[in-house]
């Protein structure tokens, strides 16, 4: 970290402070950022995290993760998690060590004395980078978990009695908007230090299943299963759906005992394997080590130096969420479940957990600098995804992708711009071929008709594409009626036909894939799709300047009450203040559409003193963190700060930029202004913290922000050294004055990706007053 330590961090002593020192799990766990504190090492299979919630229909927004900061109560740990989403799932195969009677139902959060949940206070737990530690009052046990890739550790400390106990429940899970359960499970006590077993269930997608295998470090003294609240002492198994086991110790004060649990998503055997393959012995201590070791070399790809202890502690914490999805979804053997139910096997790991309609923002445009072998991998992840599927005949890339399924929620076809972005890059470590046939497929061929086919596909692919071909838009005077799977008696549950935010999405999707058809040397292909990434323009209106709904024959939806601040069904989750600027690859197009940059300027800076209206309609319920109608608790917001750079007025930016980081970012539980959504979030502050942003992934070029510490050092893969200095850098000299890059001048405020990996030198000079003459060049492709 290049300076001493200031005073303690969770318990470290007075010497240089690593980088996965400074991470505070914690940070997202209350208001809407939906995190969860458990450890997990980087992308690995299992989370195992206390669970204090299994969610609502509304409460569940704000515990998708399983855990909320102000709940006081726990009902035990569970080993899969989604980190930072607006819906829930996981949080299968409940551990919880108990002392007293045994109890097979957790009780509720308003009595936990009513089951075998228990009270906690956070003055008594600490959550690391690869450890978590509580103490659960009600049975004076404390309990800690750490983790390798696949399997959960477990330490708990008993209290004296010969009534100590750990229970497994199988019915436990976090429900996916208030619905899904259990649909079938088993468990085998195989020995007295042994249990394995399953759990399939429903919730965002239809159906899964997750496989275990548990030790022990001590032998119980007696065990048994329950089924439907019914104890079933001393019988070794059970198949059903609300069916658990319990071990039960004669335990000595303060004696520890071990839990291993490995998880597969194939087969017990998967299981097994990997629980020999990963922890073999005993040593929870030198797990937690392991794990501890493993973060901090993630984490030190970049160094950091200067900005304040907060600054500090949120940088890295936001590194931190960034690496925990996408999950590896394979055994050690290779071996995983393919999306059509097949068991295949890869040589590379395969991962799951797509959250694309974010994560391609910043998410994966981070791994390109930082971790590029890894991103490959992860594209041919989704490139086997589409070729399981049975390719151009059957097959999609993900889109929302969760365990070996498609939830099909969101707009647009992203995975397109993650391909697209790598490869623009020279990431092309993948089966290229097959990747542009995904994409090709997602631009040119319908997916099923989601009413008509009442299964768990809705809208695969892009939906409405023939409409959106023929017309240049998705018209907005429609309401689909999705029959959801998901809900009781397939209740009829999704309403929006969001047609202007997938036709604006459409438009950016086909200039990615028009980029990586002109990389291939598919020129006819290249001028269809570039035709088509005009289409944005279809739904600009000139009167009132907004990207707005438009019907089949082509006039105005709303054509006299059109409110901006409105979210009507035809914006996905905001409004046309937060919609219009999504045009990320073709902004001097839109500043034409304005009339000119003086006319997009006003209306942009108009973005940030707007009245927050009434948001009504479809508007997420993280939208509540406003800045004007700029809505940075939600992705589409998050390239437009830094769109100023592009109309010859960067100072705005670097303003802009300082303010979010400042105001909805900071290193407590509260830290988080929105879902951290697999990362996205979270990767926005890493690149802003730095200094720059990619406005477009798929254009490599990324625009300059404002960067909050002295010095930025990225040790690359390739052995370069990326460098970023800002000289006289404070809280109040957030301008830059002038800029220079390997010792020459810097004048238009963009960088390239090959600037990045060639290990370039930039020097800011930074000041408290904006320099206006700086950054006004604008860039031209190819300089």
């Amino acid at each position: 970290m290049g300076e001493k330590k200031g005073k303690e961090i969770q318990g470290e002593t007075d010497e240089e402070l690593k980088p996965v020192d400074y991470v505070n799990p914690l940070v997202g766990s209350l208001t809407y950022g939906n995190t969860f504190p458990g450890p997990t090492m980087p992308f690995g299979m299992v989370q195992p995290s206390p669970d204090t919630d299994t969610g609502g229909f509304f409460e569940n927004i704000t515990r998708t993760s399983g855990y909320y900061y102000t709940s006081d109560s726990i009902i035990g740990f569970s080993h899969t998690h989604l980190s930072g989403t607006g819906c829930a799932d996981y949080g299968d195969i409940l551990f919880m060590p108990t002392k007293g009677e045994v109890q097979t139902e957790p009780g509720t959060a308003d009595d936990s004395d009513s089951g075998y949940r228990s009270r906690f206070s956070h003055e008594n737990e600490v959550a690391k980078a690869g450890y978590y530690s509580v103490l659960l009052d009600d049975y004076d046990i404390q309990a800690e978990l750490t983790a390798t890739a696949r399997v959960g550790i477990h330490r708990y400390t008993f209290p004296q009695g010969s009534d100590s106990h750990i229970l497994i429940d199988l019915n436990h899970g976090l429900k996916y908007l208030g619905f899904g359960s259990t649909v079938n499970s088993g468990i085998t006590i195989v020995n007295d230090r042994t249990i394995q077993g399953y759990r399939n269930s429903s919730g965002w997608v239809p159906y899964r299943a997750v496989y275990f295998v548990a030790e022990f470090s001590k032998p119980s003294a007696s065990s048994g299963t329950w089924n439907m609240g019914q104890q079933f002492p001393g019988v070794p198994m059970q198949i059903g759906k609300e069916i658990g086991a319990f071990l039960n110790f004669d335990t000595s004060a303060n004696e520890q005992i071990v839990a291993k649990v490995g998880i597969s998503f194939v087969s017990i055997e998967g299981a097994r394997k990997n629980l020999e393959a990963e922890a073999s012995g005993w040593d929870f201590d030198g797990y937690k080590e392991k794990a501890h070791g493993a973060w901090n070399e993630q984490l030190k790809k970049i160094e950091i130096f200067g900005g304040t202890e907060d600054q500090r502690k949120t940088f890295y914490t936001a590194l931190y969420h960034t690496m925990i999805a996408p999950n590896t979804f394979s055994d050690v053997d290779g071996s995983y479940l393919g999306v059509d139910w097949q068991v295949r096997n890869s040589d590379r790991v395969q991962y799951t957990l797509f959250s694309l309609w974010d994560t391609f923002r910043a998410t994966h445009p981070l791994y390109t600098i930082i971790d590029p072998e890894r991103d490959a991998d992860i594209i041919q992840s989704m490139v086997n995804i589409y070729n399981d599927g049975g390719g151009l005949a059957a097959g999609r890339l993900p889109r929302w992708f969760l365990s070996n399924s498609e939830t099909n929620c969101m707009t647009g076809t992203h995975a397109d711009s993650v391909i697209a972005d790598a490869y623009v890059k020279g990431i092309t470590n993948f089966d290229t071929q097959a990747a542009y046939e995904g994409m090709w497929k997602n631009a040119m061929i319908p997916g099923p008709n989601p009413v008509a086919n009442t299964g768990y596909v809705r809208d695969e692919g892009r939906y409405r594409l023939a409409e959106y071909v023929a017309l240049g838009y998705v018209a907005a005077d429609t309401l689909p009626i999705y029959i959801d799977p998901h809900t009781p008696q397939g209740i009829v549950f999704w309403f929006t036909n969001q047609a202007t935010s997938r036709a604006l999405e459409y438009a950016y999707d086909d200039f990615c894939v028009a980029q990586m058809a002109k990389a291939l040397d598919k020129t006819n292909d290249y001028d269809t799709f570039m035709t088509r990434s005009k289409n944005y323009a279809n739904l600009f209106d000139p009167e009132t300047q907004f990207m707005r709904g438009k019907s089949m024959t082509g006039t105005w939806v709303n054509p006299t009450d059109f409110d901006p601040t409105k979210a009507y069904m035809y914006y996905t989750e905001g409004n046309a203040w937060q919609w219009t600027w999504f045009v990320p690859h073709d902004v001097y197009g839109l500043v034409d559409l304005f009339g000119g940059k003086e006319k997009f300027i006003e209306k942009l800076d108009s973005l940030f003193v707007q009245p927050p209206g009434a948001m009504g309609g479809v508007a997420a319920i993280d939208l509540s963190t406003l800045i004007g109608q700029y809505a940075h608790a939600n992705e589409p917001c998050h390239h437009v700060l830094y769109m100023y750079d592009f109309v010859g007025q960067p100072w705005k930016t670097q303003e802009r930029v300082r303010q979010v980081m400042g105001e909805l970012y900071g290193p407590g539980p509260d830290g988080l202004c929105g879902n951290d959504d697999c990362g996205q979030m979270s990767a926005w502050y890493v690149l802003s913290a730095m200094g720059f942003y990619q406005v477009c992934p798929g254009n490599p070029v990324y625009a300059i922000g404002s960067p909050i510490f002295d010095k930025v050092v990225i040790h690359l893969d390739n052995g370069n050294d990326f460098t970023i200095e800002a000289k006289n850098n404070s809280a109040e000299n957030k301008y830059i004055q002038s800029a220079e890059i390997n010792g020459s001048p810097l004048e238009a405020p963009i960088i390239k990706h090959t600037d990045i990996t060639s290990g370039a030198h930039i020097i800011f000079e930074m000041g408290s007053v904006p320099n206006k003459n700086w950054g006004t060049k604008e860039y031209v492709s190819g300089e």
